[in-house]
């Protein structure tokens, strides 16, 4: 792998800094502190991001018949690490650009395809994931919210929980048991639901990590037709595994985790607290997990850029990931004790990003199984 980026790549960092600098109000710091799911984040996304499509800055990797402009993965890479490391000014608009447009046109019709990747691309969709479940978590495989099929209708009904950004969208990219006699892996599927169907339910689950972070969604008797199905009936897995191997590491926190380290360090300077050698220890630990899970991260983008197919890299790279922010967070904690977790304080963003890590996309014991099983070979028992 290359680490050089190009004259052209360097460019394109300097230049969407200097637009974010431009870009982003005076009270931004504030509004990003209560994290990508409020509101007040999502109203400035709904400004922001048709203005990033505008400059074809939204989807520049994505190929030109869908909006993009045929760019290089590096090029998705370098927008995602200067939005999360200033707050992720997208707002939930990231998970579009990321893996649910690009699922999209692996698996969509092309009347899918027309429907929903041109708002994606023009930056006006919202969409949330309907994976969990209260008796699920996070073993996917273990859904039991059902899509039963009525003719060219699928009635669904069932649960999902933790699901983030539902206040605001559109659609929620649903995984269902289409066939109730199935177990398992097998006789799934996935639909695309309107938000706005009758028997969806939402509730706000309350929790420490801030307002409009997770919510339940409830399902009953939710009449989804035909057409919304992604995919080929009983063949969602394939769909679902596909579009997680993008998930994974298309957050770039680590930037964001590196962003609030620098703040911590300089805060440390500033009380004398550096002259400690353990300090100092702590942060060169925190510093060396944050660079680690960039390297990951970037692993899985340059083979992307070459065309490999997803490998459990993925998943190393997720748990390199999710071990630096709670490395940042806790030294926080540690260094600025009940200070850091006080609402306005630099460092309570990142505490309660950190909480959310170890759970989002599967919790990091489902990832280190997958590790131990895929990556290194390791037996069941």
């Amino acid at each position: 792998m290359d680490f050089t980026w190009s004259a052209e790549e360097q460019a394109f960092r300097r230049e969407l800094r200097a637009f974010l600098a431009e870009a982003l109000p005076p009270d931004w710091d504030e509004i990003a502190k209560d994290g990508p799911g409020s509101d007040a984040q999502a109203a400035f996304a709904r400004e922001f991001c048709p203005r990033l499509a505008a400059r074809g800055w939204l989807t520049p990797h994505w190929p030109r018949e869908y909006g993009g402009a045929d760019a290089s993965p590096w090029r998705h890479a370098i927008l995602g690490e200067e939005m999360w490391r200033r707050g992720e000014p997208r707002s939930s608009q990231y998970m579009n650009v990321n893996w649910i447009g690009p699922t999209i046109m692996r698996f969509g019709s092309a009347e899918q395809q027309a429907r929903h990747l041109p708002p994606i691309s023009a930056g006006r969709a919202f969409w949330c994931q309907g994976f969990s479940e209260p008796e699920a978590g996070s073993d996917l495989a273990a859904l039991r919210t059902l899509a039963v099929r009525d003719g060219d209708e699928y009635v669904v009904n069932g649960a999902k929980i933790w699901t983030s950004y539902v206040n605001q969208a559109d659609h929620c990219f649903l995984v269902a048991r289409s066939d109730p006699a199935s177990q398992r892996q097998r006789g799934i599927s996935v639909l695309l639901v309107p938000m706005h169907l009758a028997g969806i339910e939402v509730r706000e689950i309350p929790s420490v990590v801030g307002e409009r972070y997770f919510f339940e969604v409830f399902f009953r008797d939710v009449s989804v037709p035909v057409e919304c199905r992604l995919g080929p009936e009983h063949s969602g897995w394939d769909v679902v595994t596909w579009a997680l191997a993008y998930e994974r590491v298309g957050a770039a926190r680590y930037a964001r985790a590196a962003t609030t380290l620098d703040e911590l360090a300089r805060r440390a300077r500033e009380r004398g607290l550096l002259a400690d050698p353990r300090v100092q220890e702590r942060l060169g630990e925190a510093r060396a997990l944050c660079e680690a899970a960039r390297l990951l991260a970037w692993r899985v983008i340059d083979g992307r850029a070459k065309g490999s197919p997803p490998t459990a890299d993925t998943n190393v790279a997720r748990i390199a990931g999710t071990s630096a922010e709670r490395a940042v967070a806790e030294l926080a904690q540690e260094l600025f004790g009940p200070e850091a977790l006080e609402h306005g304080h630099f460092a309570d963003s990142q505490f309660r990003l950190a909480m959310t890590a170890g759970v989002a996309v599967g919790t990091t014991e489902i990832h280190l199984n997958l590790v131990a099983a895929r990556f290194l070979g390791l037996p069941r028992e």
